[in-house]
């Protein structure tokens, strides 16, 4: 660990004991804003993220529907830099075709979804098969429409040769960023773990770079301050024409932005501001850059397949079936999404609409969930607190004269299916996705200040 801290000295002089200090400090704890659900908490917010709030101590989120229902995401307030990342791009406002390559759990993820405009495309792809069911789960949770969920290696890229008008790399990395979040991660720490880091990021780097559009964006993003893993892995980069792009960021934030062999880095000091370490660049690949078109709207649908009721706007989505699920996607993305399921393993290519159990269709766990569900058509049922934990823990609900589908609700917000059975409603929530716990290891969290905490 020595050698770590004479790494850091070289980047920090003297305030690598103010350092020290900081990663043996509590953590704060920082949730964002889902806007597409929730208006959100009374709470200080992130300086750089504007749907980041910063809680004064850590409650339980287990045990709180709106966590469930994807009214927010637990995440650590450095890593929501990515808000002036995007920012940087310009990209806000298109129709664009966008990649986190390396995506899981899928905090990145929704908050690049929410962050773009409505309908680009935004595909989450993750290798590692022990985390893409989380990933799904996350990116299901948020609910926004235009989501394509993968599971490909980054070499897979070879086969989708300039597809993409931004690409998010998350790269592994050595993880010095997280130690006081991370027990693991600084024992596992040597100057080895970097080198073995370093080539893993080089290889990702460079499929995601053969997956770009000509003038398009790649975000960088690592928990680490090593130099070996962040500036000299864009530097080869830089050799083929990109260029660095800074971030526009306020002083007063205490993120340091420099320049080392021609990039501009941001970095993120948890003795300089309240978050995790981190390093952020954005480069833009050489090239005529084609600005995304309106995205075509096909002719509204005269004949809808019952699923497609579901949604608002039914007409405007096409149906695809893979294997026993349909899915709903924009008639415009519907080439893109070829492609993509030629080219990598889509697990999820739209909107689960519907899936097949025992030979019979029922609404998938996902619709109920999805921004895009018009809640008029459904039947509901709207659940208080300790209805809604019981129900998020698998239970059937007592009723009367059940029967059919209906959707139950909580704070006005899609959550999950219910089947009536006569003098009960069955438990459609899924099972991994339970609570498993008894009861809360913390006080539950509290938002009745935001006017959506039901009795």
């Amino acid at each position: 660990m020595r050698t770590l801290v004479e790494r850091l000295e070289q980047q920090l002089g003297d305030e690598v004991t103010g350092l020290e200090d900081a990663l043996h400090a509590e953590p704060p704890v920082t949730v964002r804003i889902n806007p597409a659900k929730w208006k959100g908490p009374d709470r200080p917010v992130v300086p750089w993220c504007a749907s980041g709030r910063y809680l004064a101590d850590r409650p339980s989120f287990t045990f709180d529907p709106l966590f469930h229902a994807g009214a927010y995401y637990v995440q650590e307030a450095s890593s929501m830099l990515l808000e002036q990342a995007v920012k940087a791009t310009g990209l806000q406002d298109a129709p664009i075709v966008a990649l986190d390559l390396c995506a899981a759990p899928g905090g990145k993820t929704t908050h690049l979804r929410s962050l773009l405009h409505p309908e680009a495309l935004v595909v989450a792809n993750e290798i590692d098969r022990k985390r893409q069911p989380t990933l799904m789960e996350n990116c299901w949770k948020w609910g926004a429409p235009n989501t394509v969920i993968s599971g490909s290696a980054p070499v897979a890229l070879r086969n989708t040769p300039e597809c993409f008008d931004l690409i998010l790399v998350d790269a592994p990395c050595s993880g010095e960023g997280m130690f006081r979040k991370d027990a693991y991660a600084r024992e596992q720490w040597s100057p080895e773990l970097v080198d073995a880091c370093a080539r893993t990021q080089s290889s990702i780097l460079d499929h995601a770079w053969s997956a770009l559009r000509p003038g398009g964006w790649l975000i960088y993003s690592t928990c680490t301050w090593e130099l070996q893993e962040n500036e000299q892995q864009l530097d080869r980069l830089t050799k083929q024409g990109a260029q660095a792009y800074p971030l526009q960021l306020d002083p007063a934030w205490g993120i340091v932005q420099g320049e080392h062999l021609g990039i501009l880095g941001a970095r993120c000091y948890p003795h300089r501001l309240r978050g995790e370490g981190l390093f952020c660049a954005v480069l833009r690949k050489p090239g005529a850059y084609v600005e995304p078109s309106e995205l075509r709207i096909a002719e509204p649908q005269q004949d809808l397949a019952d699923e497609q009721r579901y949604l608002l706007t039914p007409e405007t989505w096409h149906t695809l079936e893979r294997g026993e699920i349909r899915y709903a996607i924009r008639p415009g993305h519907a080439r893109t999404i070829d492609t993509l399921e030629r080219t990598l393993q889509v697990f999820a290519p739209g909107i689960p609409l519907v899936e097949r159990k025992a030979g019979r269709w029922r609404p998938h766990p996902a619709l109920a969930l999805s921004t895009a569900l018009d809640k008029d058509r459904c039947t509901t049922m709207p659940l208080d607190r300790e209805q809604a934990i019981a129900y998020l823990k698998g239970a059937t609900l007592p009723a009367q004269n059940a029967s059919g589908t209906a959707l139950a609700t909580y704070a006005d917000m899609g959550l999950g299916w219910l089947h009536g059975a006569g003098n009960r409603w069955n438990n459609r929530w899924p099972t991994p996705w339970r609570i498993r716990a008894h009861k809360p290891m913390a006080p539950p969290v509290s938002w009745a200040d935001a006017g959506s905490d039901p009795a």
